[in-house]
């Protein structure tokens, strides 16, 4: 345990440090050395580059909301786009450019209203209570620019149980079929690294520290189920946990334990001060921290999704193109200093490529009356 506490606080120290001759920006406040090295390797950006993202995109999500009141009836979603640098509010209706773009929003039509789609989803999800989603059905998420569900299915599925899913996707809304592998949880059997333990044989990463405890993803452990940190001592246990329909847990802490606002950097880059738990939209960069991977970067491809586990399907899911790996299972998402969520599952790995999905963590907050750690 004391191994942990060295190096969050001395990536805390760090991180103050820099901030504090790089506050006049919004870019630089949250931009370390170490972060903008992790967008150059998997965006492809130089470092200004990566700065001036990073900037532009905490801006987008503090326009996010007063572009969603400035649209109305006619908001069709929302989206991060790098090539502008800017968000991109679909409308409905062009009346609503002006007061749209008064926010610092670019507008763009669209054929369907956001709550539109989300309430064909919502019809969708509910009829998988009671016939639940086919194993080939990878999952199912609402897709604002074509203004349709998109199911997608693993490469060559077919049957009557899939025509069966379709046609219910269909009565409650447009559907777009894709093709896209089946994702898979995370979790992983005991091995050395920096992990936490759960009854003493399966291994996960910690998410984000709240009062009291951390949270992370619910597939880990049950309540009740014993925590060990990773130096194998009493560390807790979990005193909530969902899986499948939702996919989080909040771990409640003791026996020496405390907690820091602390993302690990695992020494790939510094370790990261969480300040809040604003919403990144779609397009928006993304970068995970994990035990066994460790640090990875990538997009948010969309939020609200539901993806269909071989334990059951999960809604309410933010898809990204950041690769993970077995035992990052709960680990962190953040976007900036920024939390957005826990590992949850995904496909692939961080040698080959892949994609994961992660667990919103202002809905674990809320579920259990939560408030993060924040520096």
């Amino acid at each position: 345990m004391r191994r942990r506490i060295t190096l969050s606080l001395s990536g805390t120290a760090l991180l103050v440090a820099g901030l504090a001759t790089a506050a006049l920006t919004p870019a630089a406040a949250q931009a370390s050395p170490g972060l903008l090295a992790a967008m150059q390797r998997d965006f492809g950006l130089t470092a200004s580059q990566a700065q001036t993202r990073l900037g532009q995109e905490l801006a987008a999500a503090k326009v996010l909301p007063v572009a969603e009141k400035a649209a109305g009836a006619a908001y069709g979603g929302a989206w991060f786009d790098p090539k502008l640098g800017k968000l991109v509010v679909g409308v409905t209706d062009s009346a609503v450019d002006g007061a749209v773009r008064a926010t610092g929003a670019e507008t763009t039509p669209v054929r369907t209203t956001a709550a539109a789609l989300d309430a064909a989803k919502q019809k969708l999800d509910a009829t998988t209570k009671t016939h639940p989603a086919p194993a080939s059905v990878s999952g199912w998420r609402t897709d604002l620019r074509t203004g349709s569900v998109v199911v997608s299915l693993v490469p060559g599925a077919h049957g009557a149980d899939v025509d069966a899913f379709l046609a219910r996707a269909r009565e409650a809304g447009p559907v777009t079929v894709a093709t896209a592998a089946k994702p898979r949880t995370l979790a992983a059997g005991t091995v050395g690294g920096d992990p936490y333990y759960i009854n003493g044989n399966v291994r996960c990463s910690i998410g984000f520290s709240v009062q009291g405890g951390f949270v992370s993803a619910g597939h880990c452990g049950r309540a009740g189920s014993s925590v060990a940190g990773w130096d194998g001592s009493a560390m807790g246990s979990f005193a909530g946990s969902s899986f499948p329909g939702n996919d989080y847990s909040f771990i409640s802490v003791g026996d020496g334990w405390w907690t820091t606002p602390v993302v690990l950097g695992w020494g790939t880059v510094g370790d990261r001060l969480v300040r809040g738990s604003e919403v990144a939209p779609a397009g928006s960069s993304v970068c995970r921290s994990g035990s066994t991977s460790h640090w990875h970067c990538g997009t948010v491809i969309a939020l609200n999704e539901t993806i269909n586990y071989a334990e059951g399907a999960v809604s309410g899911m933010t898809h990204t193109d950041a690769c993970a790996e077995p035992g990052d299972s709960g680990g962190s998402f953040i976007t900036g200093d920024q939390a957005q969520g826990v590992t949850s599952g995904g496909w692939g790995d961080c040698s080959s490529g892949g994609e994961t999905w992660f667990q919103p963590v202002n809905e674990i907050l809320q579920t259990y009356g939560l408030w993060l750690v924040t520096a």
